[in-house]
C-alpha cells in the first residue's frame, strides 16, 4: 500500500509539474516572436513525452499488479525464501541462487507467462532492474497473448 501511496504522489506531482511547464510553452508562443515560439514549442514537447512516459509506467505497473493478483489466486507467487543480511537486504549469494532456480525453470516452460514472472522477481532481487523489467514484460506479452520478440 505504501508503495501504491508513492507512485499516486509521484504521479500527481509529475502532472502539476507538466502542467506548469506547459503553461510556460503556452506564455512563450503567445509572445508571437520566432524565438519565443520555436522556444515555446520546444516547452510544450516536454510535458508531452512525459505524459507518455508516465502512462506508459502506470500500465505497466497495472499489468504486472494483475498478472501478481492471478498467480496469488492460483497459488504460484514465488514464496519469499532468501536469505537476508543483518541490515535486513537481500543476501547476494541467495538472490544468485533462487535466480539460478528460476532461470531453469523459465528455459524449461518458455512459453509460460508464469515462468517469467517469477524470473522478473528473481531479477529484481538480485538488483538487476533492467532486466526484471524486460522479463515482466514479456510475462505480460505472454499473458495476453501477443507475440514476444527475442
Amino acid at each position: 500500500m505504501r508503495a501504491k501511496i508513492s507512485y499516486a504522489v509521484t504521479a500527481a506531482v509529475l502532472v502539476v509539474y507538466f502542467v506548469l511547464v506547459g503553461s510556460r510553452g503556452v506564455l512563450l508562443i503567445k509572445a508571437g516572436t520566432l524565438l519565443t515560439v520555436t522556444f515555446g514549442v520546444a516547452v510544450l514537447i516536454l510535458p508531452v513525452i512525459g505524459i507518455w512516459f508516465l502512462w506508459k509506467n502506470t500500465q505497466f505497473v497495472r499489468r504486472a499488479n494483475a498478472l501478481a493478483a492471478e498467480l496469488d489466486a492460483e497459488g504460484g507467487l514465488p514464496v519469499d525464501e532468501l536469505k537476508r543480511l543483518p541490515s535486513g537486504r537481500v543476501d547476494r549469494d541467495s538472490a544468485d541462487e533462487v535466480f539460478a532456480r528460476r532461470k531453469a525453470e523459465t528455459e524449461a516452460a518458455p512459453d509460460d507467462w508464469r515462468t517469467w514472472f517469477r524470473l522478473a522477481v528473481a531479477y529484481h532481487d538480485a538488483r538487476d532492474t533492467p532486466r526484471a523489467r524486460k522479463a515482466m514484460q514479456r510475462a505480460i506479452a505472454l499473458h495476453d497473448g501477443r507475440p514476444v520478440g527475442v
